[in-house]
């Protein structure tokens, strides 16, 4: 099969479009090669074929004043036309307004969603009594509670005799 570049090389020798060297060359090759003078006999009844298909085709204007107008129609098209200048209605006012405002309502709730599943980050203490010695610590994102007991709770307590002790 011949390569695209020597078809298109065989086409300029038909057309007459070769330098007198190349087409020298191109003639001795046609007289060799079976397959590049068979595309050259196809290349030639196809342009006898189409050949009078050209001369039916007439403009009814000249060329220049044919082409003036599909190049008036070409920018006809992409010249940008003007914004229509109508009045909004109300309901399209209150739209714009509303669009974003909804928006912005839904990420406020969905930001509260999510805070309230996370749980509370802030981690409680309390005691019951002033110096009773006992702490408790809630930790509800673990959902644990801890109970520190001091001992002994009181200061005075810590004067108990050394019989009362266990050891």
């Amino acid at each position: 099969m011949m390569e695209y570049n020597d078809q298109l090389k065989l086409q300029a020798y038909l057309d007459g479009e070769l330098p007198e060297g190349e087409a020298a060359r191109w003639a001795e090759r046609l007289a060799r090669d079976q397959e590049a003078a068979a595309l050259l006999t196809e290349l030639r009844q196809t342009r006898e074929c189409l050949g009078g298909f050209e001369e039916g085709v007439k403009l009814p204007e000249t060329r220049e004043f044919y082409w003036s107008k599909i190049q008036r129609e070409i920018e006809r098209l992409e010249t940008p036309r003007p914004a229509a200048t109508a009045t909004l209605t109300v309901w399209a006012r209150l739209r714009r307004l509303l669009v974003p405002a909804a928006g912005l309502a839904v990420v406020a709730v969905a930001a509260l969603v999510a805070a309230y599943r996370s749980g509370p980050t802030m981690v409680a203490t309390e005691t019951a009594v002033a110096d009773s010695g006992a702490m408790i610590y809630h930790d509800y994102a673990a959902g644990a509670t801890f109970v520190w007991l001091s001992y002994p709770a009181d200061d005075d307590v810590a004067d108990i005799d050394e019989e009362a002790t266990l050891d």
